[in-house]
This record gives structure tokens, C-alpha cells and sequence, in this order.
């Protein structure tokens, strides 16, 4: 186990880049990163800005207008490890992406929460697999036209697949995990040919129910891990959806998991504008963050160098970007 000191362990901002609103971040097996931006129907929402630059020292050099125009119409956009741009893709294919994922054969998932499916692509861009009808939303008594963040709210019964859903992990066999937040309180498991399974999961507080299921993963051991964001937990099932333990750590707004080789846990704390760095059995290792800054951290993951890249998806006046913590 790596015992992690915090907050010196990671140096602060090596380099932002500013970005249209950003749900989550995955590095491919050639270290590149894809950045997933969601798509708005309100300017620049799902691209670079125009104004592309990096934040911080040293300037970005200038972005070419035809290559910027197109980064605004292709949600997912794709980086080096210096945050130079590569490519970018995905123009048209989305409403509201809400989490991506690069499986173990190096294939990219995007989970579309307001489409209510779970999109498989190669790394540049070609679909080959859709799971979930489009538009179509199971009964959980939310309203069917309330694709609010808030709507977990009104969820009065768990549904099946899928109501606004929000994350995706992967077993060794190939089975499929799905989180389904927004207008849920559920897991869906499927098998690797696609197959539905079964689900778990009901609204509420008490041990094994949800208020908002946000992200999901398989640690070493085949638990499933998930964050239950708005009861601020998270809460470890074995792959049948047996409870098998809920961390007593505080954590405000879990949204994502990143779980490296040593099995160092990272999660961003959504609502709490916090970064924590936590033990395989919820022990915390490090915890940092400045609140309004940090508030609603997205997505998060750590590089082949041990090197964080955290999302802020901005709003509040703040910038939008993707920022890298270099380990020292």
C-alpha cells in the first residue's frame, strides 16, 4: 500500500486546458487522454472554447479556426499527456454524455444519460454497440420529460434499464455494470454478449439503497463498488447485489472511482469540492480540495506515471477545465 501524504504528494496545476462543460476523462492504452465534453444546446457547451488555451504557463500555441471549429462539434476530444490536442470526435451522436470508459480490449464506452443508453466505440469513433433503446425510459415514477439534475428526487420505486443513467464497469468475464442514477435507484448487470440480467437496488437511505447511484467499479477482488452520491457513501456489493459492506468515511457527494494497481482508491468528491484518496477498505489516505473551485468534480483517473488528472466542469464563473496533479 502506497501511504500517500497529503497535500504534497501531488504538486498543484501543471496544466489546464480550458474546455467546453466536462463530464469525465479516460486515458487509452497510448496514454492519450479522451476528454468527454457534454452537449448543450447552448454555445461552445460541447466543444473548445474559443478562446483554446491552456490556463497556466506556458501558453498554448494558436489554434488553427478550421480545427477549432471542429473540436466544438465533436464532443469527444482527445489529448497528449502535455494536454496538446490530437483529435477529436463524435460530432451528432450524443445528448448528453455522461460518463466514458475504455474497456480492457481498448474499446471506448459513452453512457448517454438523457439518450438512456450505453454507446461502444473503437478509440477513433466508430460505433459497435448500442445498449438501451433511445429515448426510451423505464417507470420509476419520474416524469418522463423531467431530465433534471434533481429528478433522483421524485424516484418512488427502482426501475429497470435505464432512466437517465450515469456509469458502466466491467467484470474479467465481461459482464457489464451499470449505474442508473438520475431517474433511478439501481444496478443493472448484463451479460458480456449484452443480455440483460437483473438489477438491485431501491430509493432511500438505509444500507443497499440508493439516492443516486452516480459511478461504479470492480475492484481486484470482483466487488462492485458504488457511489451513492446524494447519501454521501459508498457502498460494496458482491457481483449478485448482496451488500457486503457500506465505508464509514466521510465522503460529500461521491461521483466517480479511479482504483490503481496498489489499489489506491481516488474519488472526487462532487459536492464537497474535494479530492480523496482512500484505502481498498474506505481508510483515507489524503484529502484536499478548496470547495467552490473544486465544486462538482467529475471525473477522475491517474496515468501510467501515477500522475491525477481531476475534471471541473466550471460553472459558478469558473473555468472549465482539465486539471493535472504531477506526483512528485
Amino acid at each position: 500500500m502506497v501511504v500517500i501524504e497529503a497535500p504534497r504528494a501531488l504538486a498543484h496545476v501543471q496544466r489546464d486546458v480550458e474546455l467546453g462543460r466536462l463530464g469525465g476523462i479516460e486515458p487509452g492504452k497510448s496514454r492519450r487522454r479522451h476528454a468527454r465534453h457534454r452537449v448543450r444546446p447552448i454555445v461552445n457547451l460541447n466543444g473548445l472554447s474559443d478562446r483554446a488555451r491552456r490556463i497556466s504557463k506556458p501558453p498554448l500555441r494558436q489554434v488553427e479556426p478550421e480545427h477549432d471549429s471542429r473540436r466544438r462539434t465533436r464532443p469527444v476530444v482527445i489529448f497528449d499527456q502535455d494536454g496538446e490536442f490530437v483529435s477529436s470526435w463524435g460530432g451528432g451522436m450524443f445528448t448528453f454524455p455522461h460518463a466514458i470508459r475504455i474497456d480492457e480490449n481498448d474499446f471506448v464506452w459513452l453512457c448517454d444519460e438523457h439518450h438512456g443508453q450505453f454507446m461502444k466505440f473503437t478509440t477513433d469513433g466508430q460505433l459497435l454497440q448500442t445498449i438501451g433503446t433511445k429515448g426510451q425510459r423505464s417507470d420509476t415514477g419520474v416524469p418522463e420529460d423531467d431530465f433534471s439534475s434533481s429528478a433522483w428526487k421524485k424516484v418512488t420505486h427502482g426501475g429497470g434499464p435505464f432512466n437517465l443513467p450515469t456509469d458502466i464497469a466491467f467484470a474479467p468475464s465481461g459482464e457489464m455494470f451499470m449505474t442508473d442514477g438520475y431517474g433511478n435507484a439501481r444496478v443493472h448487470k448484463f451479460s458480456a454478449d449484452a443480455k440483460y440480467l437483473f438489477s438491485w437496488g431501491e430509493p432511500g437511505n438505509a444500507p443497499g439503497q440508493f439516492n443516486l447511484p452516480h459511478g461504479i467499479w470492480l475492484d481486484r477482488h470482483g466487488r462492485v463498488l458504488v457511489a451513492d452520491r446524494e447519501n454521501d457513501r459508498v457502498q460494496v456489493f458482491d457481483q449478485g447485489g448482496k451488500l457486503l459492506t457500506v465505508w464509514p468515511t466521510e465522503l460529500i457527494g461521491p461521483a466517480f472511482f479511479y482504483v490503481d494497481s496498489d489499489d489506491t482508491v481516488y474519488i472526487p468528491e462532487h459536492n464537497g469540492g474535494m479530492i480523496s484518496i482512500l484505502t481498498l477498505d474506505g481508510e483515507r489516505l489524503a484529502r484536499w480540495g478548496d470547495g467552490p473551485i473544486n465544486r462538482s468534480c467529475h471525473g477522475i483517473w491517474v496515468d501510467s506515471h501515477g500522475d491525477l488528472y481531476v475534471v471541473q466542469p466550471g460553472a459558478w464563473g469558473r473555468v472549465r477545465r482539465v486539471v493535472k496533479y504531477v506526483r512528485q
